[in-house]
């Protein structure tokens, strides 16, 4: 009986195998497995105001002055000037936004105005709303010289103020020997790429 008993176990365990072994090549499938390498170029960022990509010189108007109309470098009732922001994008493979800002303004005599192109500004802040624009990445021309005029007129007259009025306000500011100044930041910014 023992005898028995060992032969239908081996015969168990020679069907289980068997049967593995034949639903394992039934079961089998095949893999193949192809391998390459991902790759790409990043687009380089460039963005500089008046030469610099991180800190800008500050702004005297004194040094921005007409010379035939400024003694001593400092400014006074009539005279008047300009800067440029050269703003400079030309060797960024992406589209940049720039905007301007000019801050903590202080000190700004009262008759001193600013001109863009034919419009009269009173406040330098004013020049915001035209010194934001985007140089795409495939301008021909990825520069930008944004010019900003300022003039202190001599014997000022509106219709508020009379020119003796206006002579006394210039006159107060030219006594308390004011020192102008104001904050100015140009932002750039990654145009997003639109999908195409």
């Amino acid at each position: 009986m023992e005898n028995k008993k060992r032969k239908i176990i081996i015969s168990i365990m020679f069907a289980i195998i068997s049967v593995s072994a034949i639903l394992g090549v039934t079961y089998s499938k095949y893999i193949n497995k192809v391998v390459g390498d991902g790759e790409t170029q990043i687009a380089k960022w460039y963005f500089s105001v008046n030469g610099d990509t991180e800190e800008m010189t500050t702004i005297k108007l004194a040094d921005t002055y007409n010379p035939n109309t400024l003694a001593s470098g400092k400014i006074a009732p009539g005279t008047e000037g300009k800067f440029d922001l050269v703003i400079d994008a030309s060797s960024s493979e992406v589209g940049v936004k720039y905007q301007v800002n000019f801050e903590n303004e202080t000190n700004k005599p009262a008759n001193l105005k600013f001109k863009y192109q034919d419009q009269i500004l009173d406040e330098i802040k004013d020049y915001e709303q035209y010194f934001t624009d985007v140089i795409n990445a495939d301008d021909a021309n990825k520069t930008r010289t944004l010019t900003v005029e300022w003039q202190w007129l001599y014997e000022t007259e509106n219709e508020n103020t009379t020119i003796n009025e206006s002579d006394e306000i210039d006159t107060k500011d030219g006594l308390n020997a004011l020192d102008y100044k104001f904050d100015l930041s140009v932002t750039g910014t990654q145009v997003i790429p639109n999908d195409a």
